[in-house]
C-alpha cells in the first residue's frame, strides 16, 4: 500500500521562505519516490493543522525551519498525536536550538567549542562584552539569522532585524579559518565539505542565494582532520540524542577544530549541503527523503 506523507513547511519564523523552498523540493522528491504526498503550509492555527493531519498520515516530513518547527514544539505535538516524523525528537531538537545549552553539553562530552558569554541586546550595544573579534548570534535561531561578526576597528555592533525581540544573545569568540560541515545520517557521518564564501562567513545569503557560496566536496584537507571532523560530528549528534538526518558545522584555524552547532533541520534546498553529501556517497535526493520517511519515529 502506498504510504501517505504530510510535508510540513512554511511556518511563521524568520526562516519561512527557505522552509517553503525546502518543502517544495521534498514534496517533488517524495512524489518521485512513489509516496502519496500532502503539502501543508503551517500557520499559527494549531486546530487547523491538526485537522489537516486527520486522518493520520503514515509519516510527517518536517520541512519547517526556525522557531516552532525545529525547537521541539511541533515535535511535541506530533508525539501527542502518535505520528512518526522525520529528523530529531523533542528533546534533541530543543537542545540543539538552544546554542548555549548545546555548547555546554558538547564541552562536557569533550568536544572543543568557542568561548562565549550570554548577554542582552542592550548590554551588547553598550560595550564589548568579550574581546574582539567576536560573533553575535541569537541564542535560539537557525540559518545564521541575526548573526554578525564584530572586528577590530568596527564602529560597534549593529543590531539587525534578526536580533530585535531576542532577549538572549550569545557573544562568541570568532574563530578565523576554514568553515567545514559534516552531514550525519542515522548516526553515521557522510563526508566533509569546506564552505567558501566571499561574505566572510556562512550567513543566510551564503546558504540560500545561488552563488552565495562554493562547496568543496570532499574538502581538500588532511585526511586526519577529516576523520576528526566526522568523529566529532557523530559524537555531537549522539550527545544531543539526535536521530534521522542532521548537520554539524565547524571552524578550523589551523590548530583548533571547533564545533559551532548541530542543525537538526538542515536545509534541503537546491543549494543545500546534506543532499550534496548524500549524492557524494551515492544516494539520490528521492532516495534520501525516502530513507528519512522510512526511519521516521515519534516519542511515545
Amino acid at each position: 500500500m502506498t504510504k501517505h506523507v504530510a510535508v510540513l513547511m512554511g511556518g511563521w519564523s524568520a526562516e519561512r521562505e527557505v522552509s517553503l523552498v525546502t518543502g517544495a523540493a521534498c514534496v517533488k522528491a517524495l512524489k518521485q519516490a512513489g509516496y502519496d504526498v500532502t503539502p501543508i503550509d503551517v500557520q499559527r492555527d494549531m486546530g487547523a493543522l491538526m485537522t489537516r493531519l486527520y486522518p493520520k498520515p503514515d509519516a510527517v516530513f518536517n520541512a519547517l525551519h526556525g522557531r516552532f518547527g525545529e525547537d521541539g514544539c511541533v515535535q511535541g505535538m506530533l508525539d501527542i498525536l502518535n505520528i512518526p516524523y522525520t529528523h530529531s525528537g523533542l528533546l534533541a531538537s530543543a537542545l540543539a536550538m538552544d546554542k548555549p545549552m548545546a555548547k555546554r553539553l558538547f564541552k562536557m562530552a569533550g568536544i572543543e567549542v568557542a568561548e562565549h558569554v550570554e548577554a542582552t541586546p542592550d548590554e551588547i550595544l553598550e560595550r564589548d562584552v568579550i574581546a574582539r573579534p567576536y560573533v553575535i548570534k541569537p541564542a535560539n535561531e537557525g540559518s545564521s539569522v541575526g548573526v554578525q561578526i564584530v572586528r577590530e576597528g568596527d564602529n560597534g555592533p549593529i543590531m539587525d532585524d534578526g536580533m530585535v525581540g531576542s532577549p538572549r544573545m550569545m557573544v562568541e569568540e570568532f574563530i578565523s579559518g576554514q568553515e567545514l560541515t559534516v552531514s550525519i545520517m542515522g548516526g553515521k557521518a557522510l563526508a566533509v565539505t569546506e564552505v567558501k564564501t566571499h561574505r566572510g562567513f556562512y550567513d543566510y545569503d551564503a546558504k540560500y542565494v545561488t552563488g552565495g557560496s562554493v562547496h568543496d566536496l570532499p574538502a581538500d584537507i588532511d585526511p586526519a582532520l577529516a576523520e576528526q571532523a566526522m568523529s566529532m560530528a557523530e559524537l555531537g549528534y549522539a550527545t544531543l540524542g539526535c536521530r534521522g538526518v542532521a548537520r554539524a558545522d565547524f571552524r578550523y584555524d589551523g590548530e583548533r577544530l571547533v564545533i559551532l552547532e548541530i542543525n537538526t533541520q538542515p536545509g534541503m534546498t537546491p543549494t543545500s549541503l546534506v543532499p550534496e553529501q548524500a549524492a557524494h556517497v551515492g544516494m539520490t535526493f528521492p532516495e534520501l527523503v525516502s530513507w528519512m520517511v522510512e526511519n521516521a519515529e515519534y516519542d511515545a
